[in-house]
C-alpha cells in the first residue's frame, strides 16, 4: 500500500517536472512591429531613440536590432553573436506583457521563446579565437577614480525610460552616462560605473571587442574623449550605413584604439586613467545564427 502510494508520488512529481521543463517561460502576448533605420541625424535631433523598458508587467524594446534581442536574451555582448548583417540593420519596437506572477529576471527567457516562435531562432555556441583590446592596468598604476558610495545609482529612483539609451544620456542600475560635443568629436561622463558596463561603452567605440583583464571590482568615474573616427566605428556597430573612408572593415580609418595617444580619443582619456588597451588574439565563446526569419509571423 504504502510502496504504490510512494511511487504515485514520486511518478507525479516527475511528470511535474517533465512538464515544467517541457513548457519555457513565455510571454502572455507580445507585439512586434518593424521600426525605421538607425539615421544619425534623426538621432542627434532627438527624434530617435533606443529604448529598453523592463518591470513586473511588461516589457518596451524601442527601434532594437535583432541582434540586440538576441544579446538581451542571452545575456551575451554584441561581438558575441554570428550571423547576417541584417540582425544588426533590421530593427523592430517589441512590446509584451508578462503572465501573472512572472519575475523580471524571467524575461530574457521568455526573449528567447519569443524569437524561436516568431523570429524561427536557430542557433548554436562556438568557440573562436579573435582580435580583440585586453583592457589592464597601465605600466605607472592605476589612476581610475572611484565612485563614492552616496552617489550609487538608485534603479528604482531612476526615471521612465532609464535602462534604455537615448541620444544624450542613460541611467541605470549599473551606472549613468552623459554625452556632450567634444572638442573634435564626443565627450562621455560615466558615473558609479560597473566594469563590465564601462567595458560596453568602451566597445562600442572600438574596431574589436574590449575584454576586461583589470580583475577591478568597484564602480568607478571615468571621462572619455572620443574622436570623429571612433564615433564612426559606433555608428556602424549599431548598424548605420557609413563609408568606411577606404579602410574596410568596422574599423574604417585610423579606428585602432590602442595605437598612442594622439589628441582627443579613448586611448588618450585610459592613458589618464592609468589604463590601456592592448591587441591580442583570444578565444571567445560566440552563438552562431544558424536559421532567422527577418520578418516576425503576425501578431
Amino acid at each position: 500500500m504504502w510502496q504504490k502510494f510512494l511511487f504515485g508520488a514520486w511518478a507525479a512529481l516527475v511528470l511535474a517536472q517533465a512538464q515544467t521543463t517541457a513548457t519555457p517561460p513565455s510571454f502572455e502576448v507580445a507585439s512586434i512591429k518593424a521600426a525605421e533605420p538607425l539615421s544619425a541625424e534623426r538621432m542627434m535631433a532627438g527624434q530617435q531613440r533606443i529604448t529598453v523598458n523592463v518591470d513586473a508587467a511588461r516589457v518596451d524594446f524601442a527601434d532594437v536590432s535583432l541582434a540586440e534581442l538576441i544579446r538581451a536574451a542571452y545575456r551575451v555582448r554584441l561581438y558575441q553573436i554570428s550571423g547576417p548583417d541584417w540582425i544588426t540593420t533590421t530593427r523592430f519596437d517589441v512590446v509584451a506583457k508578462l503572465p501573472e506572477g512572472a519575475r523580471s529576471e524571467q524575461v530574457p527567457e521568455m526573449l528567447q521563446t519569443l524569437l524561436a516562435e516568431r523570429f524561427h531562432l536557430v542557433l548554436h555556441n562556438a568557440s573562436k579565437e579573435m582580435p580583440v583590446y585586453a583592457l589592464v592596468i597601465g605600466k605607472d598604476g592605476l589612476k581610475l577614480k572611484e565612485s563614492s558610495p552616496d552617489n550609487a545609482p538608485d534603479a528604482a529612483a531612476a526615471p521612465a525610460g532609464g535602462r534604455g539609451i537615448s541620444p544624450m544620456s542613460m541611467d541605470g542600475p549599473n551606472g549613468s552616462a552623459r554625452m556632450s560635443a567634444g572638442q573634435n568629436g564626443l565627450h562621455v561622463d560615466l558615473k558609479n560605473m560597473t566594469l563590465p558596463s564601462m567595458i560596453d561603452w568602451l566597445s562600442r567605440f572600438t574596431d574589436r571587442p574590449v575584454v576586461d583583464m583589470t580583475d577591478l571590482k568597484a564602480r568607478y568615474d571615468l571621462g572619455l574623449d572620443v574622436s570623429r573616427d571612433e564615433m564612426m566605428n559606433a555608428a556602424r556597430g549599431a548598424g548605420m550605413a557609413i563609408d568606411a573612408g577606404g579602410g574596410g572593415g568596422r574599423g574604417g580609418r585610423g579606428g585602432n584604439a590602442a595605437s598612442e595617444p594622439e589628441g582627443d580619443s579613448l586611448a588618450t582619456s585610459l592613458q589618464k586613467a592609468g589604463l590601456k588597451l592592448e591587441a591580442r588574439r583570444l578565444p571567445l565563446t560566440i552563438l552562431v545564427v544558424d536559421r532567422m526569419d527577418k520578418t516576425p509571423t503576425e501578431n
